[in-house]
């Protein structure tokens, strides 16, 4: 399987350096992507040492997620998001779309509102 988390999904997580860890154990491929900034999905990644297999760049959620099918042979692709705009993108670029909640819910992964969320680092402006 290739599995993709949303950004707005990871920052739904408790802890989405554990679950993410986790996943790749019994993912083939796992990545994360977002419309924001490669430079976002970067920071906030590297702060949580998260290795993903794949990340959005130029082209966007949509644009990867694209890319990611033609690039990387897996039996199933599932997107976890947060939103009808993700679940109506990965349909249309043909992955399976899992809402957060419900994915955290068969997984037991704990969603931050129900949890102890892992502390933040310190913002840091002088990082692009």
């Amino acid at each position: 399987m290739t599995l993709a988390f949303e950004l707005s999904a990871l920052r739904a997580l408790a802890k989405p350096s554990t679950v993410f860890a986790n996943a790749r154990q019994w993912t083939r491929y796992t990545g994360v992507v977002s419309d924001e900034p490669t430079y976002v999905v970067t920071n906030y990644t590297r702060k949580r040492r998260i290795r993903q297999d794949f990340f959005s760049g130029p082209n966007g959620k949509e644009g990867t997620l694209e890319s990611v099918r033609e690039q990387f042979e897996s039996d199933r692709y599932v997107l976890v998001g947060t939103t009808e705009e993700d679940a109506a993108m990965a349909e249309a670029t043909g992955w399976e779309y899992v809402d957060v909640a419900e994915a955290s819910q068969a997984a037991g992964w704990d969603l931050a509102e129900d949890a102890d969320v892992e502390p933040e680092e310190p913002v840091r402006d002088d990082w692009p």
